[in-house]
């Protein structure tokens, strides 16, 4: 059943922002954080706890997490690696963190430079810690609608390996697109086969744009009763590791659709429309949101 409130996890800060050429000050990230607080987002990945010799965009992680407005009722979230990254992300505040696994062998190798049963093994570790401190901990799960490497993945696979995260102590998997791959045509036999496996809200779906069926994925999952996406202001985003990978599902465009649909978000699009003009103006591109781009010729 399609549900009447959707739950957007804002990765624009993070999932977005990592994959900029150019860089963005640590004020000017900081500054977006808190005007998507503003704008309603009840979910913001503010930044990651990594090597920041492998993702140098995110090395003022700490700093971005002391200088945000933190608002009530949002929770900040930090991708973490690794039991040091969980320590990073406990001293910086974070409300809620995130790990990510993938559904092939060769990405993991190339993305965390562990095998994917290694990689479970170690989450297992920081979800207990997480849980310990009082932090629920996300997990993703990359590569599932297809990988760069090893190019179609079994849906039943990928399914058993997002069930082992949820045994590892994740609350939530988050399925993704990671290269842009998936369609509607798709996306119901990769859910049947999570939904044999794992609850319903255990679920969460990350598409990004690169063929343009983002929202149309969105549309094929609604009536599986999916209520949780990812998504990116203005379409920032994409993978460092993963070739040919584009933005992710924009914010704006998704909150618009549902708005249309009358399913609630709590998100201000107006808000969220202010934010992704202010981080526009910060980039070497345009954004890659229709409704981003439809707003700014309105403004000029």
């Amino acid at each position: 059943m399609t549900p009447h409130h959707v739950t957007i996890v804002e990765v624009g800060p993070r999932d977005g922002l990592q994959n900029e050429a150019s860089p963005v000050s640590t004020g000017d990230k900081i500054a977006l954080v808190d005007r998507l607080s503003a704008a309603g987002l009840p979910v913001i990945e503010v930044s990651s706890f990594v090597s920041p010799k492998w993702v140098p965009q995110m090395a003022d992680a700490e700093q971005v997490f002391a200088g945000i407005v933190r608002r009530p009722g949002t929770r900040y979230s930090a991708l973490v690696p690794n039991p040091k990254g969980l320590d990073r992300a406990l001293a910086a505040g974070a409300t809620e963190i995130a790990v990510f696994a993938a559904a092939t062998e060769t990405f993991s190798r190339r993305n965390i430079n562990q095998s994917i049963d290694e990689s479970l093994a170690n989450y297992r570790d920081v979800c207990a810690r997480a849980r310990e401190a009082g932090l629920r901990t996300r997990g993703y799960l990359s590569t599932v609608f297809g990988c760069p490497y090893e190019g179609a993945v079994d849906p039943g696979e990928a399914a058993d390996i997002a069930a082992r995260l949820i045994d590892a102590g994740v609350f939530e998997v988050a399925i993704s697109d990671t290269i842009g791959v998936a369609h509607p045509g798709q996306v119901p036999r990769v859910l049947d086969a999570m939904l044999a496996r794992l609850a319903v809200d255990t679920i969460a779906l990350h598409f990004h744009d690169t063929r343009g069926t983002a929202l149309a994925n969105v549309l094929a999952a609604l009536p599986f009763g999916i209520a949780t996406f990812d998504a990116s202001c203005g379409g920032l985003g994409g993978c460092p590791y993963a070739p040919g990978a584009a933005g992710n599902l924009a914010t704006d465009d998704l909150v618009y659709m549902l708005n249309g649909m009358d399913i609630e978000t709590g998100v201000s699009l107006e808000r969220l429309s202010e934010a992704s003009a202010f981080i526009a103006a910060r980039l070497d591109h345009p954004l890659a949101s229709k409704y981003a781009q439809a707003a700014a010729a309105v403004r000029r």
